[in-house]
């Protein structure tokens, strides 16, 4: 092809000049969507996390022309739809996945890996996460974190907590916590956060360190915030302190994003990212996420590819210290 007909070529498909609104995903290719993407919710329908990426490829599919499709496929704690990114979908930007931090955590938890995140997918854009927080009973001794932390010191491994789970973010916070505060807490762990908040109200253990499902119990009075793990103060509990403000440098929000396979073409990554951006940052979304108090974590591509590399790192150092196997 000669310099002319190359460059006339290229003035046909809109990449000159700044003559496109959406890059296109190579030379010589269709404009980027053609036809509906799919977007794995690996959880059933009905969660917060579920509500929110609904509400995200609603918007982005307006804005791309062509659906997001919501697909729910649960199963392995939240992991079973990794090994298809990682293995099997094809890299054209046509199939992504939630990516959260139990598929980064998982490879450290098992004796045969099936994926690496820092290199089996192409991180797109990082999203939101969960307001977490330790709760006491209202009746509780405990009127403050640093009560808790006291008491914990003179009694050691007497101190009792409940999480959703064993390995869980709130579990390996707990743990990250302790080893910070030189102190030794008691884990108990419940299959669901509603469990062990039913279990803290029922004094069989002396806090839930969990999501907000502790939330209408504390504005009702029956229980007592004692800290956040956001990195500000929650809008519905200005009066909590955040860890940071109690002496560590920890946010625990169990952040998520979208991921899709390895090696996707950069210039359709780019279109992903900005069009869930824009989503993301909207009222309707943002009015999604207040609902199921759930912070804005969001990342761009290079920042949320830096932040999953950092975060397997800690959760490998993690994983080991504590000696955690799931099989």
């Amino acid at each position: 092809m000669s310099r002319l007909t190359r460059r006339s070529a290229l003035a046909s498909l809109g990449i000159m000049g700044g003559a496109s609104t959406l890059p296109l995903p190579a030379l010589g290719q269709s404009r980027y969507p053609e036809r509906p993407i799919r977007l794995i919710v690996p959880w059933p329908p009905g969660g917060s996390a579920d509500a929110q990426l609904r509400s995200l490829g609603e918007l982005a599919g307006r804005a791309l022309g062509q659906p997001v499709v919501i697909e729910n496929r649960p199963g392995a704690g939240g992991t079973l739809h990794a090994i298809h990114l990682a293995r099997e979908a094809r890299p054209d930007g046509y199939t992504l996945g939630q990516m959260h931090l139990s598929i980064v955590r998982r490879p450290f938890l098992v004796s045969r890996p099936q994926w690496d995140a820092t290199t089996d997918f192409t991180h797109i854009i990082g999203l939101t996460g969960w307001l977490f927080g330790m709760a006491v009973p209202a009746n509780s001794p405990f009127r403050t974190y640093r009560d808790m932390i006291a008491y914990a010191k003179a009694n050691p491994g007497r101190v009792t907590y409940s999480t959703s789970g064993i390995a869980t973010t709130n579990h390996l916070a707990m743990e990250d916590i302790a080893l910070r505060e030189g102190v030794e807490l008691l884990h108990v762990p419940f299959r669901g956060s509603n469990e062990g908040v039913t279990a803290a109200l029922g004094g069989q253990v002396h806090m839930v360190a969990d999501s907000s499902a502790w939330a209408p119990q504390v504005e009702a009075g029956s229980m007592r915030l004692l800290s956040v793990w956001s990195a500000e103060r929650a809008p519905r509990f200005p009066d909590v302190p955040t860890l940071k403000e109690l002496g560590h440098d920890i946010v625990v929000t169990s952040n998520y994003g979208i991921s899709g396979p390895p090696r996707m073409d950069a210039g359709v990554v780019k279109v992903l990212h900005d069009t869930f951006r824009t989503a993301l940052m909207s009222e309707e979304n943002t009015r999604v996420r207040n609902q199921f108090d759930m912070p804005l974590v969001y990342f761009s591509t290079e920042e949320y590819q830096d932040f999953i590399v950092r975060r397997a790192a800690w959760e490998r150092d993690m994983v080991t210290r504590l000696g955690i196997k799931m099989e």
